[in-house]
């Protein structure tokens, strides 16, 4: 006797191994991606923090002239290089550091606690200029009441020089390099000489890296007296990022050029269906119109005054695209011209391309000749035969003696092949005698034939 309880004939799931790996679904990928996109753009952001705590970049340049050589200083805090107007302007702060050319209660500019505002009243020229560049006086300065400390007000304490800038190496951008010296000369309101012991300016501009380097030196009064000035040397070069995205974008520009020719060999060469074709126009077009768009992109970017990276770039940029989109174009127009012809028809090469050749079937079977007086009946054969028993086989066939009987099994071999279909019973089916006579006849022929 069995068991009463039914049997659980269920299948178990299979089990199957990844290797070690655990597959991720579709939500899990996107959402590990959008995690890594945030966390990139926050590393980049993290590039904003932390300029408030630096040390102010003047400070170890004053508190070394203030160790060393007290006397009045002039900081280009703010350098602007305009290559449209081709100007070079600078920002000029007037400093006094040590004890004597400090004025009271105006410590810590720029950090140093030995620099602040010259005590004196100035008289700043320029590049040998008759007139006065600046004009500084210390008893025109507000007190605060709360702290009685100097305000320093910009336009008092500051003032601006503009100079022609030499730009005859503007046409290698993003490669140029631009060279302006100046002088300048400080005297009080009574006409005496005061020396400047430094001249300094910040190194790096939006756009530009700007190296400084100044040099004691003097002139001749008309009295034959010398006064002493100080002149500064400003070396102007951009900085190896922007050359970098420029170099990039100059690259871009002739790989999309490149998309437009190869566009034009490809459908030159091969007859691709007018769908590929318009396709090739419509990328060609979209190129020709953000070539423009990735030139001024360029950071800092000159006009369109021929320079080097347009010679070689922008223009035969846009005049190669430009003719691939008219090739195309006409291209085109012809295929429309030929597809709309009175001999086209859907297998024509115009419209697609040409396939391959079926292969043939060598057929090396000898085929039998067939009396055209009698028709044959019944199967046909394919018969092989040796050529030295051929003459006894048909006597044999005609009903004569021929001893030693020839050996149907080896001599002849029969390859069938229904030629109709036959009928195993029913009123329509043959005679066994009259299949068999036939057949003997049928062969007879055949072989006659063939000696």
């Amino acid at each position: 006797m069995g068991s009463t309880t039914p049997s659980d004939h269920r299948k178990r799931p299979r089990l199957i191994g990844h290797g070690g790996v655990i597959p991720l679904r579709i939500s899990s990928i996107l959402a590990l991606c959008i995690f890594f996109s945030l966390l990139f753009i926050l590393v980049i952001s993290l590039a904003f923090l932390g300029e408030d705590g630096d040390v102010p970049y003047f400070k170890k340049t004053l508190d070394d002239v203030a160790q060393n050589t007290p006397g009045i200083v002039l900081l280009g805090e703010s350098v602007d290089i305009d290559m449209d107007e081709s100007s070079f302007s600078v920002r000029w702060s007037i400093v006094g550091c040590g004890d004597v050319y400090v004025l009271a209660n105006s410590t810590g500019i720029h950090g140093s606690i030995l620099c602040g505002l010259p005590a004196m009243p100035l008289r700043i020229f320029v590049d040998g200029d008759i007139d006065a560049k600046a004009n500084y006086d210390p008893a025109l300065l507000p007190i605060i009441k709360q702290t009685g400390k100097r305000r320093s007000i910009q336009h008092m304490v500051q003032f601006d020089s503009d100079h022609v800038l030499d730009d005859h190496t503007a046409r290698l951008y993003p490669f140029d390099t631009y060279l302006l010296t100046t002088t300048l000369r400080v005297v009080d309101f009574i006409n005496q000489t005061i020396p400047i012991e430094k001249i300094a300016a910040i190194d790096q501009t939006s756009n530009f890296y700007v190296d400084t380097r100044d040099l004691s030196s003097y002139i001749t009064l008309e009295d034959g007296t010398q006064s002493p000035s100080r002149d500064a040397d400003f070396r102007a070069s951009r900085p190896n990022q922007v050359r970098t995205f420029a170099i990039l974008l100059f690259a871009v520009g002739w790989m999309l050029t490149h998309v437009c020719i190869g566009y034009v060999v490809l459908d030159w060469y091969t007859e691709m269906v007018k769908k590929s074709l318009i396709k090739h126009l419509v990328i060609a077009f979209l190129i020709l119109l953000i070539l423009p768009q990735l030139r001024q992109s360029m950071p800092d970017g000159p006009e369109y005054d021929g320079v080097l990276i347009d010679c070689i770039g922008f223009f035969p940029q846009m005049v190669l695209s430009g003719i691939s989109v008219v090739i195309l174009l006409v291209m085109l127009i012809g295929r429309e011209f030929d597809l709309s012809g009175p001999n086209h028809s859907p297998n024509s090469s115009n419209s697609y391309p040409t396939l391959p050749p079926k292969p043939t079937v060598n057929t090396s079977v000898r085929k039998v000749s067939k009396s055209a007086k009698k028709p044959s009946f019944g199967r046909t054969s394919s018969i092989h035969i040796e050529h030295n028993d051929l003459s006894r086989l048909i006597r044999h066939l005609n009903g004569e003696f021929v001893y030693p009987p020839p050996k149907a099994g080896s001599q002849v071999h029969r390859r069938n092949k229904s030629s109709k279909p036959e009928l195993d019973s029913g009123f329509w089916a043959p005679n066994p005698d009259v299949q068999s006579a036939r057949s003997s006849a049928t062969l007879l022929e055949s072989l006659e034939e063939y000696e």
